[in-house]
C-alpha cells in the first residue's frame, strides 16, 4: 500500500504564488505517474495537472494552464505543483494521485479513476 503525503499549502493574496509536494511512503514516487487534482466546498473535484513516470510528459487544465507547472525533482522522490499568478478561485484543497501504470497518455485531463492512491489533501487559500 502506498501513501501519500502533500505540503506547501498555504494563504496567499490574489497573484502569489505557492509551491505543493507530493511524496511517497512504501514505493518512491518515480514509480507512478502523478496528477494533481483540487476540491473546493460544493463543487466535484477537479483535474488540474498530471506528469507521466518518467516527468518529460505533462497535462494541464484549461484553468491553470500558464500558471501552474508540474515537475518531478532531480532525485525523483518528489512530484511538485508550483502555482505562480494564483487567484482566489484556485481556493481548494489540493489532492495528489498515483498510478502504477506505465502506459499512460497524457493527451487529456487526467481522470479520477485513473488513480490508485490519493493523499489527504493540502488546503490552498487565495485572498483578494
Amino acid at each position: 500500500q502506498v501513501q501519500l503525503v502533500e505540503s506547501g499549502g498555504g494563504l496567499v493574496q490574489a497573484g502569489g504564488s505557492l509551491r505543493l509536494s507530493c511524496a511517497a511512503s512504501g514505493r518512491t514516487i518515480s514509480n507512478y505517474a502523478v496528477g494533481w487534482f483540487r476540491q473546493a466546498p460544493g463543487r466535484e473535484r477537479e483535474f488540474v495537472a498530471a506528469i507521466n513516470r518518467s516527468g518529460d510528459g505533462t497535462y494541464y487544465a484549461d484553468s491553470v494552464k500558464g500558471r501552474v507547472t508540474i515537475f518531478r525533482d532531480n532525485a525523483k522522490i518528489a512530484v511538485y505543483l508550483q502555482m505562480n499568478s494564483l487567484k482566489p478561485e484556485d481556493t481548494a484543497i489540493y489532492y495528489c494521485a498515483a498510478e502504477y501504470f506505465a502506459g499512460r497518455t497524457l493527451t487529456a485531463p487526467a481522470r479520477v479513476d485513473w488513480y490508485d492512491f490519493w493523499g489527504q489533501g493540502t488546503q490552498v487559500t487565495v485572498s483578494s
